[in-house]
């Protein structure tokens, strides 16, 4: 939508809220409004303006009203510079008239324990009561009742290209979307682009996939989260001993006087508070950001720290089979803008409008995608980790891939009954498979591209 058209959607409805002081309540607003927003669309429109701080509701479940916030001076800078921003409150506005100082003329900082020690999880909270409630109703998927993971395998396909090319985007990464969709689902790398950016797309769709096939165990612990970085960071790290491991030495961020914490035994320590902490969190909309605030505040890995903290951010979404957070169209200069405020002033204020932003476009892409979904396919769902042990067991043999091999490497696990149809699958998955999806068997270029010589 046009940023005019959307400002004037979001002024119209601040405006009939300002007409009733004691507050609306949605079904008010909708039947005001009439057929000219959805209800899907209203609900995102009243969660951007109380992000704004337009907006401020009293009650809750279905009692909850909004009312029109306490006058705050302040405007849209994005009007009068016409940069590619997102909607942001006037508290925002000063984190970002402060970061895009000169570095000369901030202040430099280190880490500040008290940050943290402020935090009490399920107490503290970085996004308001309403404000999570009007997330969670955005969130919510078709898939609410059915295990965890399921939604977001039920979108796989679509993640895996949407979240590998914004979070690599939003680290500068020129890979256009297509370019994306190519590798990943052809193993296509682009033309002219440096072997380092087909690298980081590849390493975020190991790093997904792993998320999504094996929620079970990939949740908020440290095991996880060192895992996530040593997909992300597999073949870009100077020194590959330092993928998967937590740094022993110091690091600074380009472009900012923030100085993270440089002593090896007190970053082990406090890295173990945070994902601790992170793990108490109860609501998944503020567990995620509690997540994107503190593992780059805290630079835990000597790099990647910030795609680690994005992946990341996803695991409550997948956990609660919510929509998850791609980060599409996110404008980068915000993101680094709202990444800077928190390194160098602490505060979360426009982290939490880029959040909010980014997880409405989100859930405006999947919602939609997963209406169009074909059913899973219960049976590949039942064996997949009988398949991916097959798989990876005849190419790492060197063995072809064909039915007396497959035989000869069936689990026990698969039933007798279902033996004909499990060859017939893993035999169908050898033909499409190719370098680009090879990881999804755990399998390492270098190791399948042994296998194809032989």
């Amino acid at each position: 939508m046009p940023k005019t058209a959307l400002r004037q959607e979001l002024d119209q409805i601040v405006e009939l809220i300002a007409q009733h002081p004691e507050g609306m309540g949605i079904e008010s607003i909708a039947k005001s409004v009439g057929a000219n927003l959805a209800r899907r669309t209203l609900q995102r429109r009243l969660t951007t303006l109380i992000a704004q701080q337009r907006l401020i509701t009293e009650g809750d479940g279905r009692a909850i009203k909004y009312r029109l916030a306490p006058a705050i001076a302040g405007a849209d800078a994005m009007a009068a510079t016409g940069e590619v921003y997102v909607p942001i409150s006037p508290e925002s506005e000063e984190i970002k008239a402060y970061v895009r100082q000169p570095r000369g003329q901030r202040t430099p900082v280190s880490y500040r324990i008290g940050f943290l020690e402020q935090y009490q999880p399920n107490q503290t909270a970085y996004l308001p009561e309403a404000l999570r409630g009007q997330l969670h109703s955005l969130g919510r998927s078709p898939a609410e009742q059915t295990p965890a993971g399921t939604f977001a395998r039920d979108i796989l396909n679509r993640l895996l290209i949407d979240l590998s090319w914004a979070s690599s985007r939003l680290e500068g990464n020129t890979y256009s979307r297509l370019d994306t969709e190519r590798l990943i689902e052809f193993g296509r790398a682009a033309e002219g682009k440096d072997a380092l950016e087909t690298q980081m797309i590849l390493n975020h769709k190991s790093a997904i996939e792993y998320l999504v096939r094996d929620i079970e165990h990939a949740g908020v612990t440290s095991e996880t989260i060192i895992a996530l970085h040593a997909f992300l960071s597999d073949g870009l790290m100077p020194d590959p001993l330092a993928c998967g491991r937590i740094r022993n030495r110091a690091v600074e961020i380009g472009g900012s006087i923030y100085l993270p914490i440089a002593m090896p035994q007190r970053l082990v320590e406090l890295f173990g508070i945070v994902i601790n902490m992170a793990a108490e969190i109860q609501d998944p909309f503020e567990q995620s950001f509690f997540l994107m605030v503190h593992l780059p505040y805290l630079q835990p890995f000597e790099d990647v720290n910030k795609r680690v903290s994005r992946l990341a951010a996803n695991i409550p979404f997948i956990q609660h089979n919510l929509c998850p957070l791609s980060f599409i169209d996110v404008p980068r200069q915000a993101y680094v803008d709202a990444m800077l405020g928190v390194y160098e002033l602490n505060r979360t204020e426009l982290l939490r409008d880029v959040f909010v932003w980014a997880y409405e476009r989100s859930c405006q892409q999947y919602v939609a995608v997963q209406q169009q979904l074909v059913p899973p396919d219960t049976f590949r769902l039942r064996y997949r980790n009988e398949l991916t042990e097959v798989v990876r067991a005849i190419v790492l043999g060197g063995l072809t891939a064909d039915e007396t091999a497959i035989r000869a490497a069936l689990p026990d696990t698969v039933a007798h009954e279902d033996q004909p149809r499990f060859i017939a699958l893993t035999m169908a998955e050898f033909k499409t498979l190719h370098a680009g999806n090879a990881i999804r068997f755990g399998l390492r270029p270098l190791e399948f591209a042994a296998w194809t010589k032989k």
